[in-house]
């Protein structure tokens, strides 16, 4: 999840409860070190990575697929 850009760190949080900076810890752990730059520079600032900065359309989408993985 964490590698796939439009899933919102809050989305990770919710289904695995690992804030950012867990998953940046763990990304770091588990990619080489050129894809975890790569993946850094990626997700730094993404308006898709964080839900506060997501339009709004994309928020509605988040939450109807976070309430199906809690079932």
């Amino acid at each position: 999840m964490a590698w796939e850009d439009r899933t919102p760190f809050e989305a990770i949080a919710t289904q695995f409860g690992l804030n950012e900076a867990e998953v940046i810890k763990l990304m770091r752990r588990e990619l080489k070190r050129s894809s975890f730059r790569l993946w850094r520079e990626r997700v730094s600032g993404r308006h898709t990575k964080h839900l506060a900065l997501k339009p709004a359309s994309m928020v509605h989408e988040y939450r109807h697929v976070a309430r199906l993985g809690n079932r």
